[in-house]
């Protein structure tokens, strides 16, 4: 083989290697963040429902059907105190966020994402955004106290804190007669 060949095969190679392990970890850590988006209309149709039929979403978009799946990248981090939960989600408000504990270590941030009504009478050529109601349901590390928590939304970022539980490991048992 020529020393050119040799050197493309090389070349080949390590970009097919570079390629695999940016794939590789862009499947590890967004696997958590792909988050489904839905329409309220979506509640009354099967999920297999074809997604180019003509709902009022699409119309919004000039026919062209919204993404149902889009990435929400979600940052947990903690203190000896709290932890913190740190959910990307521009275009949205305060008020469109209903947030949940339903245990001790499961957060659930449930919201939607509405079209921007200034563009709603436009023709889109190209539609990536997802537009609807999204809910995602957080593990957290440690339990924590959903009563002492707050949340606050700014910049298109969504910041909760969490308080962390104190657990009682010294807990006394009375011995009883029988």
């Amino acid at each position: 083989m020529s020393n050119l060949a040799e050197q493309l095969k090389h070349g080949a190679g390590q970009a097919w290697e570079s390629l695999t392990e940016g794939w590789r970890e862009l499947g590890a850590r967004a696997s958590g963040a792909l988050t489904r988006f839905w329409n309220d209309a979506d509640d009354a149709q099967p999920a297999n429902a074809a997604e180019d039929k003509p709902t009022p979403a699409n119309r919004t978009t000039g026919g062209l059907p919204p993404a149902r799946w889009a990435f929400m990248a979600v940052d947990v981090y903690g203190a000896a105190d709290k932890l913190v939960v740190r959910i990307e989600a521009p275009g949205m408000a305060q008020e469109d966020f209903q947030i949940e504990m339903r245990s001790p270590e499961l957060l659930s941030v449930l919201g939607r994402k509405r079209y921007d009504r200034m563009h709603a009478g436009s023709s889109y050529a190209l539609v990536q955004c997802a537009y609807g109601t999204f809910r995602r349901d957080i593990r957290l590390p440690v339990p924590v106290d959903g009563e002492r928590s707050k949340a606050s939304y700014e910049a298109g970022v969504l910041r909760i804190e969490l308080p962390r539980r104190e657990l009682s490991s010294h807990r006394r048992i009375e011995v009883r007669a029988t």
